[in-house]
């Protein structure tokens, strides 16, 4: 299966402070499933590094006031448009973040609280019909077949 996966999962240094959040246990997925590596922030033309940023309502606002909305959404469309491209029907996307963030997000106060939702990628991703898994559910396509496999 062709699979989304955020770079940052897969050892990329793109996340807003240049780091990763590597999986060593990715190793085990890539055995099984093609992973396409995806950034929505940089797609959408943030440079790396940069100011941490939360979903506020509607927008995505950095923790120095910038409204960088316009550029998550481009990553967003990117994103989609290469699941589409690749025929992906799963995505692995990092957890809490405002693009990727499945399930639960950080407030948008910059304090560390989480709130329930779905980051950008990981809203429009559901809405076009792709599975969308966050990174403590990587066990779940190691392990299991989930219920778009065929045989």
């Amino acid at each position: 299966m062709k699979l989304l996966v955020s770079a940052c999962l897969m050892g990329v240094g793109c996340r807003y402070d240049g780091q990763n959040n590597q999986i060593p246990q990715l190793k085990e997925l890539m055995k099984k499933h093609t992973c396409i590596p995806v950034c929505p922030e940089i797609f959408g033309g943030l440079p790396t590094p940069r100011p941490p940023a939360e979903l506020q309502g509607g927008k995505v606002v950095s923790k120095e006031g910038q409204d960088v909305t316009q550029a998550f959404v481009q990553g967003t469309a990117e994103v989609l448009r290469l699941a589409k491209l690749y025929g992906c029907k799963a995505a692995l996307l990092k957890e809490r973040s405002p693009s990727c963030g499945c399930g639960q997000i950080y407030d948008g106060t910059f304090t560390g609280t989480l709130v329930e939702g779905d980051g950008l990628t990981a809203q429009m991703l559901k809405r076009n019909g792709v599975t969308v898994y966050g990174e403590s559910q990587l066990r779940e396509l190691i392990d299991e077949r989930p219920f778009f496999f065929s045989i």
